[in-house]
């Protein structure tokens, strides 16, 4: 199983911008789908952008048109860009593999994310 970790999370105002990365331990190229996901504090863990193995990309309503998600396949890593920041994108913010994460398994310890004045 191809454990992943996170990095990039920070503070960052709101309007303001961040770019997590998710470097995996193995070849990406063949996963059928890898996502970021994030948790806020009380809430359940939710999925917020995705990327194929073919490259297609999907997003939250949430996110769309602020969030983007991209990869480069030759460093094994996953990008999310993340423009116009609000408050309420406060998160920890994970990467995983989608059936792993829908089997509850492979987490990492995540990037703490904080959009304030």
């Amino acid at each position: 199983q191809v454990q992943f970790v996170e990095s990039g999370g920070g503070l960052a105002q709101p309007g303001g911008s961040l770019r997590l990365s998710c470097v995996a331990s193995g070849s990406i190229d063949r996963l059928p789908v890898i996502a970021w996901f994030r948790q806020s504090p009380g809430k359940q863990r939710e999925s917020v952008a995705a990327i194929t193995g073919v490259g297609s990309t999907s997003y939250s309503m949430s996110v769309r048109g602020r969030f983007t998600v991209s990869r480069d396949i030759s460093k094994n890593t996953v990008y999310l860009q993340m423009n116009s920041l609000e408050p309420v994108d406060t998160a920890v913010y994970y990467c995983n593999e989608w059936t792993a994460a829908k089997r509850n398994a492979g987490w990492g310890q995540g990037t703490q994310v904080t959009v304030s004045s």
